[in-house]
């Protein structure tokens, strides 16, 4: 889309400002309303973002270990460009155009911490290798009939769902919300988040939503939009939604699996079937499973990017602790589906949550893809039955500490992503697990207090 382009259709909608942003590492959206001047001069120099949103944690605390910014470097501002074919329009808003945004350090030099970038590094050498990947998300999520003032006065606690029991696929309890379902579902679609599947799960007010597949950026668009959008959308209907990986010990995890096949070159042929080879997988697709398999526990901080994120990782959650694959097995770690045809053919990786930043993720399991590809690494034997613990298979981190000291440690994670970003994205890791080390929990208080 060019500046033409942009004016027709900003007349056509009578559009008053806009609104620019871009992601941070913890997959929250930054940004700000700008003036329409200011935006018309932004496309044609890119305007300046203060860099402290790679500075500071998803709580807006500071880091104390950073190198790309922080006080040593007095916070300036990086370049900001806009992606002009990210333009929506919610619904709601229909007066104020939205954009996304990429991070540079100048003109011609990528910002290392910017998200967004990092997965456009990772998708041109599948485009370099005459590939054209396709990924999708699938996020479960909790709605309650909360507010954010509400929340906190009940500390997270006894918080009511937005309808009791475990009903997971119930046709009824969708249908009794049906004025907020059919609202999310239309604001997203006209918003270009396109929605191929919405049903309830098991527990009380969790969803699940399945977003169609597209070329890796576009994907990551409407995975993290999404979650950004629901928390938009819900309050206007006198709910709040949390993307946790486990907020409640009693209740199911939110899982966010994330699905990836790779097409030729024109963008025609699922290059990941083939009918006459064992289980429908072609060598490429095995040797991408086979890197998957490989390289996963090393990316596990990549995937499960907070402390919470390891709640699921335990026997009964549906997460899977170890590296193992099987065709049609959701206990896991690595789903192929070979069905109902060849051109959905597909893996799907059930590792991640639902809090995860989708082009970190998306950006660490096609890279890991790759690098089995481009190694023709052979993936083993698929697992039978219950594959939750994995016997024998690589082992998953099971926490974030211990996802840390494996990222850190491999050579492999080097060679798929940029160094600037491994270096930078432990940095934040280290931050979090260290403010979670030194916190007292309610559960410590109740079991410690009185007895030890």
């Amino acid at each position: 889309m060019d500046k033409k382009e942009l004016e027709q259709k900003f007349e056509e909608a009578g559009i008053r400002r806009v609104k620019v942003g871009g992601f941070d590492i913890d997959g929250i959206l930054r940004g700000k309303y700008i003036s329409l001047e200011k935006f018309w001069s932004a496309v044609e120099k890119g305007f300046g973002f203060c860099d402290v949103i790679f500075g500071w944690d998803l709580a807006d605390a500071l880091y104390d270990n950073s190198k790309l910014t922080g006080w040593h470097t007095g916070y300036p501002d990086t370049l900001a460009k806009l992606d002009l074919d990210s333009f929506r329009i919610l619904p709601s808003e229909p007066h104020t155009a939205h954009f996304l945004a990429d991070f540079w350090l100048d003109p011609s030099t990528p910002h290392p911490a910017c998200p967004r970038n990092l997965l456009r590094t990772v998708t041109a050498r599948a485009h370099s290798a005459g590939y054209r990947p396709k990924l999708s998300a699938e996020f479960e999520f909790w709605l309650f009939r909360e507010t954010p003032a509400t929340l906190r006065e009940k500390g997270m606690r006894d918080l009511t769902a937005l309808s009791p029991g475990m009903f997971g696929y119930s046709w009824v309890r969708s249908g009794q919300h049906v004025d907020l379902l059919e609202d999310v579902m239309d604001q997203l679609d006209a918003y270009g988040i396109e929605i191929e599947g919405l049903h309830t799960e098991t527990g009380p007010g969790v969803y699940e939503a399945a977003i169609r597949y597209s070329d890796p950026v576009r994907a990551a668009d409407m995975a993290a939009l999404f979650k950004t959008t629901m928390k938009i959308l819900t309050p206007r209907h006198g709910c709040t939604v949390t993307f946790m990986a486990k907020w409640h010990p009693e209740l199911p995890g939110s899982s966010g699996h994330l699905h990836q096949s790779l097409f030729d070159s024109d963008d025609k042929e699922n290059l990941f079937a083939d009918a006459k080879a064992e289980h429908g997988l072609s060598a490429i697709a095995r040797h991408y499973l086979g890197g998957m398999v490989q390289l996963t526990p090393d990316f596990t901080a990549l995937f499960a990017p907070t402390v919470n994120s390891y709640k699921r990782f335990v026997p009964g959650m549906w997460a899977p602790m170890s590296a193992t694959w099987a065709v049609e097995n959701r206990t896991c770690s690595i789903r192929a589906i070979n069905k109902p045809s060849a051109s959905s053919t597909r893996l799907e990786l059930r590792q991640t949550a639902a809090d995860i930043n989708p082009y970190i993720a998306m950006a660490a399991s096609l890279g890991a893809g790759l690098y089995g590809v481009e190694h023709a690494i052979e993936p083993p034997p698929p697992s039978q039955g219950d594959a939750t613990e994995g016997e024998g298979a690589p082992r998953i981190p099971p926490t974030l500490r211990a996802a840390i000291d494996a990222l850190e440690k491999s050579e492999r994670a080097r060679e798929v992503l940029p160094e600037a970003f491994i270096d930078h994205y432990l940095r934040t890791r280290d931050y979090e697990d260290r403010q979670y080390r030194k916190s007292v929990s309610q559960w410590e208080l109740e079991r410690y207090f009185e007895a030890i």
